[in-house]
């Protein structure tokens, strides 16, 4: 739950830099326009772009938390979440020698069976145990494709 609201407040103060930035290139544009300025009108269109990319990068990444979160469910209704199969430090995380141990079991899974959503899934938990946050997104973005695939 902690994750969650963490999401959230980021969420939303992105969400309002988006807005606030957005609202100053309108500004700089009807200015330039205004006084005739010309470099204020581009300056002012070329800082549309900004909010823009922001909201698509957001939403992105709200839909791959959401989807993700989404299997991880589905997985642990199933009790085939690998979290129970590590130790962990006082801190809670995750001991990297253990995830490093599990780590060619999940691949080997994947290897054996690449259509199958849960394996990439559980892969993506075990790269992320080891560490590898790049690794882990793009297996999990894998889960995701073949699950919404039917896979």
């Amino acid at each position: 739950m902690r994750v969650r609201i963490g999401v959230a407040v980021m969420a939303a103060v992105f969400a309002l830099y988006i807005w606030l930035l957005g609202g100053r290139a309108i500004a700089m544009i009807g200015a330039g326009l205004d006084t005739g300025e010309p470099i204020a009108v581009v300056m002012g269109g070329a800082l549309v772009v900004f909010p823009l990319v922001g909201a698509w990068a957001l939403g992105r990444e709200l839909w791959f938390g959401w989807r993700g979160d989404r299997l991880a469910k589905r997985l642990a209704a199933e009790g085939a979440l690998p979290d129970d199969e590590v130790d962990l430090m006082p801190s809670g995380r995750v001991v990297r020698r253990d995830a490093d141990e599990l780590f060619p079991a999940y691949r080997s899974a994947v290897e054996q069976t690449p259509n199958d959503w849960r394996a990439w899934f559980r892969l993506g938990v075990a790269y992320d145990a080891a560490g590898d946050r790049r690794r882990a997104r793009a297996a999990t973005r894998q889960a995701i494709r073949l699950e919404r695939h039917g896979a």
